[in-house]
């Protein structure tokens, strides 16, 4: 397949998966704008089943949720949280001052947190999204999730993370509820964090009313092999991405068409014995599994589709990965699988999808801040820069500008 072909399949695949789903999110964020805690409850039970009292956690249940998981499960949240904090430290911008300017950093004073739980529970996206923040030292984090049986896991590791103020709200009414307060949930300053195609919408829509770290689509990856990877554990690799959502894409690409064929077949011998088998079959009917002609065309596929997740498992994976330019996150090697991206490697699992790599970056600690530059000029270096800065005010004709400037060379 060339590179043209690709990216012709490609694009029309990806126009053919939009959603049409405006008009409700719309009414969604409406209503919670103007009905706040009633539409959040009427939502509640039309989406979830059910019409809590409060939608606040009780603490007790927190801490109750952490009591009831085991050892093991304790120790490896408490692990993975540490990671995460050590890179996320590692990556932090500081206040910079070199006499004339400043740049100084502030965390942001309140964020939502949005944790998906529709079908399974996400620990993981809580210290994912929740570390980083406390990294950034965010004093005021809320979190909302569909969540709501008392004693799990994702309670579990909110308790870890020391957080206090959690709702039982999800979909598009929960980013509603952030970004505009309610009764019960207060309005944040910025909401992080994945979730489904109303979500998603809803973020995108409230963009401007508060702030966002993505617009998140449904997960992908991109797998690059030779003929001497190691067949089932690329398709394992292939089953833990789609496995997350019928809308998840896989791509497989390789120099060599024998190695394809194998993993394909492989693939389909071992697919119906996955717990998630039903997801999976649907996710890689949308597969996009082909040969490549040359390292250039491959190149070219990757960066044009700017995957949220690239895994490379190829003998030339150095010089690969240093010529990728648009991705959420790269995988190199047989011991970095995404998998363990996902969990515990460090980096945040919030990444970019659908293209938007091409302009945008995966979640880390410098989102959970703001920055402002301090200007502190001397008179030698006011006087060196104010004719140049005259010169452009008089062009401009802004006059007040231009004596602004004038009267302190005078």
């Amino acid at each position: 397949m060339n590179v043209q072909e690709f990216r012709e399949i490609f694009d029309q695949k990806r126009a053919g998966a939009g959603f049409d789903g405006y008009k409700d999110v719309m009414d969604i964020i409406e209503r919670v704008r103007t009905e706040g805690d009633a539409a959040l409850q009427d939502y509640t039970e039309q989406f979830d089943g059910r019409k809590p009292e409060s939608f606040k956690v009780p603490a007790s249940a927190l801490k109750a949720s952490y009591d009831a998981i085991s050892d093991e499960e304790k120790t490896a949240l408490e692990t993975i949280r540490t990671r995460i904090e050590r890179y996320q430290e590692s990556i932090k911008y500081e206040d910079r001052d070199d006499g004339e300017f400043q740049y100084v950093y502030h965390p942001i004073e309140k964020i939502g947190v949005y944790v998906p739980g529709g079908t399974a529970l996400y620990p993981s996206s809580v210290l994912m999204t929740v570390v980083p923040a406390l990294a950034a030292g965010v004093r005021e984090i809320h979190v909302t999730t569909p969540t709501f049986d008392e004693n799990n896991i994702t309670f579990a590791a909110l308790y870890i993370c020391g957080v206090e103020d959690v709702y039982t709200v999800g979909g598009a009414q929960a980013i509603a509820a952030l970004a505009y307060g309610t009764e019960s949930i207060p309005k944040v300053d910025k909401i992080v964090g994945p979730g489904n195609y109303y979500v998603a919408l809803a973020k995108r829509l409230l963009f401007g009313e508060v702030g966002i770290d993505m617009i998140a689509g449904p997960s992908e990856i991109l797998i690059y092999v030779d003929k001497d990877v190691h067949v089932d554990a690329i398709v394992y690799d292939l089953f833990a991405q789609a496995e997350h959502d019928r809308n998840a894409r896989t791509f497989l690409l390789s120099e060599d068409e024998g190695i394809i064929s194998e993993i394909e077949e492989c693939l389909e011998a071992l697919i119906d014995a996955q717990p998630r088998s039903e997801i999976i079959q649907a996710s890689i009917r949308d597969n996009h599994y082909a040969v490549v002609d040359s390292r250039e065309a491959l190149l070219d596929m990757v960066n044009h589709i700017a995957p949220e997740h690239v895994s490379i498992q190829h003998s030339d994976a150095d010089m690969i990965i240093r010529n990728i330019r648009y991705a959420g996150a790269v995988f190199n090697g047989y011991y970095s699988p995404e998998a363990i991206g996902d969990y515990a490697a460090g980096p945040s699992h919030v990444l970019p999808t659908d293209r938007t790599g091409r302009f945008s970056h995966g979640l880390n600690v410098n989102d959970f801040m703001t920055s402002h530059a301090v200007i502190s000029l001397g008179q030698d270096t006011y006087t060196e820069i104010a004719g140049p800065a005259k010169t452009v005010a008089k062009r401009e004709q802004l006059d007040a500008h231009y004596q602004s400037l004038w009267i302190r060379t005078e």
